[in-house]
């Protein structure tokens, strides 16, 4: 059995209690149709307990005794009204509602998917996709059974009970009452408490099924990894492990349930026997008619059926309020990198970049830039060069503001980037990574990506520009050719091509080239390098490079090492330095001997 659960009641209430206000702000936007489906809910109701009145004359009308020599053709079609009207207005009302329920999951999935992509970079880096997506279903479809369940059934069902109990002690003996509220009050009080108890295990459950589904993700979305290393059994292994921890839990769950029901059964069946012995006594001892016991076991029917079903809601409900949670958890995570409210809008063509006194690590006891310091003048070109881990390419991320530094300050025009909006700061940058990642869509998408309000014309020169067209036009379908999930039909260099095409159609005023043309042939990337640096004349750029000789014409070239810049100048002023460059120029020469 699972450990249980360190969550006291009182704290899982508080959590449920906000879970629910967290909702009803978007409850409000449609409150005249949560009026309306109100009211149809409770006239529904009022009709569904007047049958049982009716049909407690139609017996007693056609009862011998009373002599009734007329079919009570009336008091029929009342009944028939009755029960019409309280499936008519049930329908009306769900139709009214659905507006409001799926309004609310669409405006909640919308805003929990704007703020994920407001978070930043580094909460990506750490997140599961396949758990965060999991919890974010479960959560949306746990508010269309919390809104159309305890708006539809509990309130209903309680309403319904108080009529109930009402007509029972205006017309009859107030045992009757009495029997019928002890009933109830048995039956929640058990219902509550086994089922906050019962909580645990569905907790459990999603946790398990969340770890479950990340594994399943990673592993597939990484399946040439999964193959090169011949690790299908390995990960076949690792997610049987996440599953049966999932069993598990689910086994402890369904096997609390049958006994949870079989213990509410038991209530109801104690309550109704009691309630209709009663009515029969009294039936024999003449203080009641054939109609009132025809009325009081049509009450427990109308009564107990839904009270039976209260139970079930109230597990649902709260199961749909530990799912809400976490979806909404996601809600309450703070962005790390947000705009000031003075912030301002970047509006320049000639874009002058400075790093001044840079410190940065992505983590406290790990420092990646130190003391870092230099400027690219608008329209020039620096290019950064050095060992894996020297924190070239960190530059380009604090250059985006995916992080802010520690200490120091980036400017543009004399700006701060603290004091710019962030999406009109990227509106003026733009990258070709070396790690190429492509949606899981048209080639022409994917390029058309850089500015999706370009037109056909406008993306074909950038493909033009970027020497990927005619390979384009060679495939069955060109542009409307699928990349498949992270472009994996494209080579390397295909994939490099197209990201070339999308900053080529971005059009910014200022370039990163991080690792550019890494992935390319020595004849493709010839042919590139010369597009790149046409594109990157009068363009402020930063160029990330491992091959020095794409680099040989920058106007300042910086040699990192660990965290620091060693060595700065042009490409043949650092070869007369005879140092850190020299070196790297001579060791690619030799390898490329």
């Amino acid at each position: 059995m699972p450990p249980s659960s360190n969550t006291n009641p009182s704290t899982e209430s508080r959590n449920d209690w906000k879970t629910i206000s967290t909702l009803l702000p978007y409850l409000w936007q449609y409150k005249f149709r949560v009026a309306l489906a109100l009211t149809l809910l409770f006239v529904a109701k009022f009709a569904s307990v007047a049958v049982p009145l009716v049909l407690k004359d139609i017996v007693d009308s056609l009862d011998s005794k009373n002599a009734a020599l007329l079919f009570p053709l009336s008091l029929i079609l009342a009944y028939g009204a009755l029960r019409l009207s309280t499936a008519i207005l049930g329908e009306l009302r769900d139709a009214v509602f659905a507006k409001v329920t799926q309004g609310a999951i669409r405006k909640v999935a919308l805003q929990v998917f704007e703020h994920l992509h407001r978070l930043s970079l580094r909460f990506h880096l750490e997140r599961q996709t396949g758990g965060m997506s999991r919890d974010i279903d479960r959560g949306t479809k746990g508010i269309s059974f919390l809104l159309n369940f305890m708006l539809f059934n509990i309130l209903p069902t309680l309403v319904e009970i108080s009529l109930v109990a009402i007509i029972l002690l205006k017309k009859y003996h107030w045992t009757f009452a009495a029997v019928t509220f002890g009933t109830v009050a048995v039956y929640i009080a058990f219902t509550l408490g086994i089922t906050e108890w019962r909580m645990r295990f569905r907790r459990d459950m999603n946790e398990m099924d969340s770890k479950a589904n990340t594994r399943a993700i990673d592993s597939l979305i990484n399946y040439e990894t999964v193959k090169y290393f011949g690790n299908e059994r390995w990960e076949a292994e690792r997610y049987n492990n996440s599953m049966q921890k999932w069993e598990a839990a689910a086994v402890n769950n369904q096997v609390s349930l049958s006994f949870l029901n079989a213990v509410q059964a038991s209530i109801i069946a104690v309550g109704i026997t009691l309630l209709v012995g009663m009515a029969a006594d009294g039936v024999v001892q003449g203080t009641m008619t054939l109609g009132d016991l025809v009325l009081v076991n049509a009450f427990l029917l109308q009564l107990y059926g839904p009270l039976n079903f209260l139970g079930f809601v109230y597990r649902e409900i709260k199961n749909s309020l530990a799912d809400m949670e976490k979806m909404f958890g996601l809600l309450g995570k703070g962005a790390e990198i947000s705009d000031k409210p003075t912030a301002k809008i970047l509006q320049t063509q000639q874009a002058a970049v400075e790093f001044s006194h840079i410190n940065f690590g992505y983590e406290d006891n790990r420092q990646i830039l130190q003391d870092v310091s230099f400027t690219i003048p608008a329209g020039k070109t620096v290019a950064v060069v050095g060992a894996s881990g020297a924190g070239k390419s960190t530059l380009s991320r604090l250059l985006y503001r995916f992080y802010d530094v520690d200490s120091g300050q980036i400017s543009i025009n004399d700006l701060d980037l603290r004091d710019l909006t962030q999406a009109s700061l990227r509106a003026h940058i733009g990258i070709v990574p070396q790690d190429t990642v492509l949606f899981n869509d048209t080639i022409f998408y994917n390029i058309a990506y850089g500015r999706p309000t370009a037109s056909k014309e406008e993306v074909i020169e950038a493909a033009k520009s970027a020497h990927i067209y005619d390979f384009i036009l060679s495939l069955p379908d060109g542009f409307e050719t699928t990349v498949g999930e992270r472009g994996l039909k494209l080579s390397g260099g295909e994939k490099q091509r197209v990201a070339i095409a999308r900053t080529i159609l971005k059009n910014p005023p200022i370039l990163i080239f991080d690792e550019a043309t890494s992935a390319l042939d020595s004849h493709t990337e010839k042919a590139i390098q010369a597009e790149l640096k046409a594109i990157s004349a009068n363009r402020t750029t930063l160029i990330v490079a491992h091959r020095l000789s794409t680099i040989s014409e920058a106007d300042q070239i910086l040699v990192m090492r660990e965290g620091q810049i060693v060595e700065r100048g042009h490409h043949r002023e650092l070869l007369e330095q005879n140092g850190v460059y020299a070196q790297m120029w001579a060791l690619q020469l030799n390898s490329e001997d």
